[in-house]
């Protein structure tokens, strides 16, 4: 999703003040947009032929997509340095995130590792230290880069902790490289590796590690170039990456995705392989016995599943076979098919997440989409109701066998991220690392409803605001949401919100059908010809704090990302009156092609694509943001997000959402698009460009709400 215009020239003609003063509410016969060109290009489906006016703007390498990104920025950069108040929100912004921050220890040979970031560092640092020790900086990823840019993708550690394999994303992109290191002395070993991507690090012993690749893309960029299927090799430490041994995937078995690890013990390697981001085979091969084969547990890829430990040659599965919110089996090494599968902890009404630690098996259950967590022993005996400090999302949870004490960290909205240590034997937990952040929870409330949805199903949601609301019907509302994938929006302290929450603003959060709060059940009532179902329940959502006197619709804002941005464009579109705001970021917006570019087509069990048949092309063509706009409608206040090296969700569909919209819009309200450089998907993203973004959309937020900002 990338760039575009001209020279110089042509930019500055384009480029004349948008608005008198500062002060001036800027209106559409003010704005003047960058042209884009319009190409005659369509598509047949099915008989139907579909326009695609801005299929140039999907070339990244083009020096006209270039030109147009640039003519863009430049008009988003004048519109929002004219608020008066952006650097006050970016300055309380600034100073909200100066607090240390620190991540679960964890530990690998003689040391404690930990990440912490001193308040404003681009990115984290990774410390270890010894007992009665001071901690030492190990890995520093702000000198990764001048402009921090560069970023810690992923580590993997040895078992005995004297080697590490890192990482590196340049300039946010999903492609990495993996250097190797000895953690005794930080040197270098052997080669650094290329085009990753995908792909955690497996261990075997101290000779090498397994990992994951795509071939790069036959044709076009790296950034938005088809990558078709996986492929897992075997790295030889002391060996070049040409030497590397394909292990699983190529033409033999070709697969999407493929990731491998290894039980604690290391005698099997465990591999995962599917076509989608939902369902997966499931294989081991034990690496006891030299030369054994690769021995398939699941063969198909109707159900998602997963070894999470062993003792000896029995093996502990996570599995939603017959058990769509989850439970635990045991199976012999020997014989492990699903049909000799014993059922360890069965499923309940909440969905389950475990992990290990200590020799036991922590239950991590999302109950309403909060946290329940439970201690197993190794027989699938209760032991243990973990007690939560509140009601939130507690994460972690894991160790090796042997140790007797492990980390969690609990959060919530108004419950700034801590950590936690707790005994695995007595059940107990005490603080380890509370934050600094200057925030008093004292002062705010959240609170879980419920609300109908259009077919008449009940969506919980959480809203988040200071204490003593007046419902008037007149307070700004920030409405958040996802509604895909089979992830679930839990919830988590965000500085960023904190600001809005301190100008009297609302965010809530609901969670919606097509994640993964109840199940598959419910992420299955958002896929595919069901996905009109998670528009239906944000469209509830918003209606129900209209209707509930939280707000109306000129302070109502709605924004999301990936396929929240999808989420937030089709909203827009099917119900323009009912926003004021929009804030659309790296979003999936041309639904009839989102599947031609880089892992899209992976994507299919969620959304199915405009190739499978008449109707499945109907009803995405229906809803596709980029096709659903119409010319003359009065569209909110937008403000699309994207980054120009996003290889995960292409920046050409920002780029053609923004380019249509600007041309469709039939009101006064602007619309924009801000397109950071050297910057990808999200991950990584330096503090500065966090902060500077943020600044930006609630800015843009409260400003197109007719409100300021008090200090």
């Amino acid at each position: 999703m990338m760039k575009r215009l001209q020279n110089s020239a042509l930019l500055l003609s384009i480029l004349f003040p948008i608005f008198a003063t500062a002060q001036q509410k800027p209106s559409k016969n003010l704005m003047k947009y960058p042209e884009t060109k319009i190409d005659n290009v369509k598509d047949t489906y099915f008989g139907t032929v579909v326009d695609d006016p801005y299929r140039w703007l999907e070339d990244d390498r083009s020096a006209e997509t270039k030109a147009w990104v640039a003519a863009q920025n430049e008009v988003t950069r004048d519109y929002l340095a004219q608020i008066p108040f952006k650097n006050d929100i970016k300055q309380r912004l600034t100073k909200l995130m100066n607090y240390e921050k620190y991540s679960q220890p964890f530990k690998k040979g003689a040391y404690t590792y930990f990440y912490k970031n001193s308040g404003l560092q681009n990115q984290s640092v990774l410390y270890r230290q010894k007992e009665g020790e001071e901690a030492e900086v190990f890995l520093d990823p702000n000198t990764f880069s001048k402009d921090a840019t560069t970023s810690l993708a992923g580590i993997s550690f040895s078992k005995d902790g004297s080697l590490l394999a890192y990482q590196l994303s340049e300039g946010g992109s999903d492609w990495t490289k993996v250097v190797v290191m000895k953690a005794s002395d930080k040197t270098i070993v052997g080669d650094t590796l290329v085009d990753v991507k995908f792909s955690g690090i497996a261990w075997q012993g101290n000779d090498g590690f397994y990992y994951s690749s795509y071939d790069k893309p036959a044709e076009g960029s790296q950034l938005s170039g088809l990558t078709q299927y996986h492929k897992l090799y075997f790295h030889q430490l002391g060996t070049t990456q040409k030497q590397d041994q394909l292990v699983f995937g190529g033409d033999k078995t070709p697969r999407r995705y493929i990731g491998a690890d290894l039980t604690e013990d290391e005698r099997y390697l465990i591999i995962s392989a599917a076509n989608s981001t939902s369902g997966n085979e499931l294989y081991i091969r034990d690496l006891s016995v030299p030369n054994s084969p690769i021995v398939s547990v699941v063969d198909n890829f109707d159900q998602n599943h997963s070894i999470i430990d062993n003792i000896g040659t029995k093996l502990y599965i996570y599995t939603n076979l017959n058990a769509p919110n989850g439970k635990i089996v045991t199976v012999d090494a020997s014989n492990p098919k699903p049909e000799h599968w014993a059922t360890l902890i069965k499923e309940t009404e909440n969905v389950l997440n475990p992990s290990t630690g200590g020799g036991k098996i922590f239950a991590n259950y999302i109950k309403d989409a909060v946290s329940l967590v439970l201690q197993y022993d190794a027989n699938g005996r209760l032991e243990h109701e973990i007690k939560l400090p509140g009601i939130g999302t507690a994460t972690g949870f894991g160790s090796k066998k042997e140790e007797k004490e492990l980390f969690y960290m609990f959060t919530s909205y108004v419950y700034p991220t801590t950590i936690f240590k707790y005994s695995v034997v007595t059940g107990k937990s005490e603080v380890y690392k509370k934050p600094g952040v200057d925030f008093d929870p004292s002062k705010y409330e959240s609170k879980q409803v419920f609300f109908t949805s259009k077919d008449g199903t009940r969506v919980p949601m959480i809203i988040t605001y200071k204490r003593g609301l007046v419902l008037n019907g007149k307070n700004p509302v920030l409405l958040y949401g996802y509604g895909g994938f089979n992830i679930s929006l839990t919830p988590a302290f965000s500085t960023s919100v904190v600001v809005l929450l301190e100008q009297g603003a609302v965010y809530a959060v609901p969670n919606l059908r097509g994640g993964g709060e109840y199940g598959e059940k419910w992420h299955l009532a958002g896929t595919k010809m069901q996905k009109q179902n998670v528009f239906d329940d944000f469209i509830a959502a918003a209606e129900y704090l209209i209707k509930g006197k939280y707000t109306s619709s000129d302070k109502l804002a709605i924004m999301g990302g990936s396929n929240g941005g999808l989420l937030v464009g089709a909203t827009m579109a099917q119900r323009p009156e009912l926003f004021k705001v929009a804030l659309p970021a790296v979003g999936v917006m041309d639904m009839l092609r989102y599947h031609k570019f880089t892992a899209g087509a992976g994507w299919s069990f969620d959304y199915g694509t405009s190739e499978d048949s008449k109707e499945m092309f109907e009803y995405l063509h229906h809803y596709s943001p980029v096709h659903a706009l119409k010319p003359g409608v009065k569209y909110p206040a937008t403000l699309v997000s994207t980054a120009d090296h996003d290889d995960r969700v292409v920046p050409a569909h920002s780029f053609k959402f923004a380019a249509t919209i600007q041309k469709d819009q039939g009101g006064d309200a602007p619309v924009l698009i801000s397109i950071q450089t050297n910057a990808g998907h999200g991950a990584g993203k330096p503090t500065d460009k966090a902060i500077e973004e943020t600044a930006d959309k609630w800015a843009f937020l409260l400003y197109n709400m007719g409100l300021g900002y008090q200090k």
